[in-house]
């Protein structure tokens, strides 16, 4: 089933429609950011994430890879479209295993270039880092990166160990804290306190610190008190079609 589906859209039979989720500064309350995902309408009719097939470890890599591809290259023509005079950020999801193919480097310059906004106001959002075993190659990649203008978001922090060593050898603009330590934040004072020492540390690192998978009330007080300046999550809403800030009647697709 999930192969059929991969099929379908590295064939463009199914495509790919964007979905924004809004990054919040905890204090103002105010827009930071958005993050930038994929979604697509299965055969029977029901809306899924893309995320779901590359995360997928029993599809083929290199078709995974290719998908990683499609979406960056939707995400990218979606911000294209966006206005010269936002100021907020832009977090674009990366499979770090992308990077080491050699197409995405011959196609990120065009996509660069087709921007209106700046590029240091894209961050490119490192998931699932630790399946990059080389920490030099992707010390690398990021440098390369941030060569062509770009930041850097490595993602959940707290999975594992792994997280951890990757975050100290990139060096990230941005950090953000996995669901594992947001979820229940109010009931576990450890996860407070953790949460509330990564906060002091990234300030200190001057390091952009975001909790993510925020999704009720009390948890969103968790993380407030806990210190930690931004957040995203499904307490601010769910991800929606498109972006705000592009009128539909301009979208492409």
């Amino acid at each position: 089933m999930e192969r059929s589906l991969l099929n379908l859209i590295l064939a463009d039979e199914i495509q790919l429609v964007p979905v924004t989720q809004p990054i919040m500064n905890l204090r103002s309350m105010r827009l930071e950011a958005r993050e930038y995902l994929t979604h697509f309408v299965d055969e029977a009719g029901v809306d899924r994430s893309s995320g779901v097939l590359l995360a997928d470890l029993s599809l083929p890599e290199k078709d995974r890879v290719a998908l990683d591809l499609k979406c960056l290259a939707r995400t990218f023509e979606t911000l294209a479209q966006l206005p010269p005079a936002l100021s907020h950020l832009h977090f674009v999801n990366l499979e770090p295993r992308t990077l080491e193919n050699p197409a995405f480097w011959e196609v990120l310059p065009g996509w660069l270039e087709a921007l209106s906004i700046r590029p240091d106001q894209i961050v490119m959002e490192f998931t699932e880092a630790q399946s990059v075993h080389n920490l030099d190659d992707l010390k690398d990649y990021a440098r390369r990166l941030r060569v062509m203008g770009l930041r850097i978001a490595v993602d959940d922090l707290g999975s594992g160990v792994a997280s951890l060593s990757h975050m100290a050898r990139l060096a990230p603009d941005f950090i953000k804290a996995d669901r594992s330590l947001v979820q229940q934040a109010h009931r576990r004072p450890y996860q407070s306190a953790l949460l509330n020492a990564l906060a002091h540390f990234a300030r200190a690192m001057r390091v952009g610190f975001i909790a993510e998978g925020i999704e009720t009330p009390e948890e969103l007080t968790a993380i407030t008190d806990a210190d930690v300046p931004w957040g995203q999550g499904y307490v601010f809403g769910r991800p929606v079609i498109g972006v705000p800030e592009i009128s539909p009647a301009n979208q492409a697709g």
